[in-house]
C-alpha cells in the first residue's frame, strides 16, 4: 500500500529537442527584407528513463491492525529503469525494472524489499476523448531486509481505462478503473485480485508547482477462502520542479478496509515527501 502511494515512475512523454527547417508564412515584403529562415526547435520522444528516489513517510498503523495500532516513521528509497518505445502513433510499450527498500524507524522487524519488472502496452484514443488504455504484465517480489531471498512473489495481468476531461489548459479530471489479476503467487495464501475505480483531479498552478487529488475504491477479492475486503483511499500531493531533473514532492493519505472478516478492518494514515531525481534519453 505505501509502495502504491510513492512517486511512480512517468509516463512517455515529448521533449523537444533538435530542429527542422520550418520556415515563416511568406509575404510580399520578402523582396525588400530578403529571405527569411527560422530554425524551430523539432519533437524528439526519448524512449529512455532513469529515476531515484527517496521518500520519507509517518504511517499510522505499521502492521494495518484494528487494534493495537502503531505508528512509525520509514524511509523507502527507490530507483527505476524503463525502457517506453512509440510502437505507432498513440501506442507505446513499456519494460521496466524497480527495486524499493522500506526501513521503519522502530519497528525494523517490519523492514522488507520489493523488486518488480513491469512490461505493458498502452494506447490512447485519440477520438474517444484521448481514451488511454493499458494491458500489461508486472512480476512481483517481496524480499526480506537486506538480501534477495523472496517471502512473497506473485505474477499479475494488469488492464485498465481512463478518460481524462480538461477543465482547462491547466487542470483536468480523470476518470478510471483497473483490473490486476493474479496468475499464480507463493505462497498461495495472501494470493488477490484488485478491482478498482478512482476519480482523480490535477492542476498545474505554474511551470514548476504541480497538484493532484485521488479518491479510490478498490476490491480485494481474495483466492483462497471466503475474504473479500473494499477500501477506500483519498491522497492529496503536490510536486515542485526544483531543476529539469529533480522534484520534490510531498503526499498525504488516508485509508479505511472493511473485510467480511471483522479481523482484517483497519484505518491508516500516511503523511511525508520525497526528493527524485529522474533524466530520460
Amino acid at each position: 500500500m505505501a509502495r502504491e502511494q510513492s512517486a511512480v515512475g512517468p509516463g512517455p512523454v515529448v521533449t523537444t529537442t533538435g530542429v527542422d527547417n520550418s520556415h515563416i508564412v511568406t509575404s510580399p515584403n520578402d523582396a525588400d527584407l530578403g529571405e527569411q529562415q527560422i530554425l524551430k526547435r523539432a519533437e524528439t520522444y526519448q524512449p529512455f528513463s532513469v529515476s531515484v528516489s527517496v521518500p520519507i513517510y509517518w504511517t499510522s498503523n505499521v502492521a494495518l491492525t484494528n487494534q493495537g495500532e502503531q505508528s512509525d516513521f520509514f524511509v523507502s528509497p527507490v530507483a527505476a529503469v524503463a525502457y517506453q518505445p512509440r510502437l505507432a502513433k498513440g501506442l507505446f510499450g513499456n519494460i521496466g525494472v524497480r527495486e524499493q527498500l522500506f526501513y521503519y524507524n522502530r519497528i525494523t522487524s517490519f523492514d522488507f524489499g520489493s523488486f518488480d519488472i513491469d512490461v505493458g502496452l498502452t494506447y490512447t484514443v485519440a477520438q474517444w476523448h484521448d481514451l488511454l488504455l493499458h494491458i500489461g504484465y508486472n512480476y512481483n517480489r517481496l524480499t526480506e531486509k537486506n538480501t534477495f531471498h523472496s517471502f512473497f512473489s506473485n505474477h499479475v495481468f494488469i488492464a485498465s481505462a481512463e478518460m481524462p476531461f480538461r477543465l482547462s489548459r491547466s487542470q483536468q479530471v480523470s476518470v478510471g478503473i483497473d483490473a490486476n489479476i493474479s496468475a499464480t503467487a507463493d505462497p498461495n495464501p495472501p494470493r488477490r485480485d484488485d478491482f478498482e475505480v478512482y476519480l482523480g483531479y490535477s492542476a498545474q498552478l505554474t511551470r514548476a508547482l504541480f497538484l493532484g487529488a485521488t479518491g479510490r475504491f478498490v476490491v480485494h477479492d481474495y483466492i483462497l477462502g471466503d475474504r473479500v475486503d473494499v477500501a477506500e483511499v483519498v491522497a492529496l500531493s503536490a510536486s515542485y520542479s526544483l531543476s529539469k531533473y529533480v522534484n520534490a514532492n510531498v503526499v498525504g493519505s488516508f485509508a479505511a478496509d472493511q473485510s467480511n472478516h471483522s479481523v482484517f478492518d483497519y484505518q491508516v494514515g500516511n503523511i511525508g515527501g520525497a526528493v527524485s531525481f529522474s533524466i530520460r534519453f
